[in-house]
């Protein structure tokens, strides 16, 4: 796994925050529809929005498989 770090600084959520939801997700078949709800849970890209395209990249990389390890 990777280190952990801060994504989202408004919120203070983590790599980790990111890849737990994710990974509690029963269906993962759209980067924006999974953007949706790991916002939903971790709340992360509604402060100042920053981060939104780390958290993208983020879900893209853990849903093609590619997680940082």
């Amino acid at each position: 796994m990777q280190e952990n770090y801060t994504v989202c600084k408004c919120k203070k959520v983590t790599y980790s925050d990111i890849a737990d939801a994710l990974h509690k997700m029963q269906k993962l078949s759209d980067v924006l529809d999974a953007f949706e709800d790991v916002k939903k849970v971790t709340h992360c890209s509604t402060g100042c929005g920053g981060c939104h395209d780390k958290v993208i990249d983020i879900i893209s990389k853990i849903m093609m498989g590619h997680e940082d390890k």
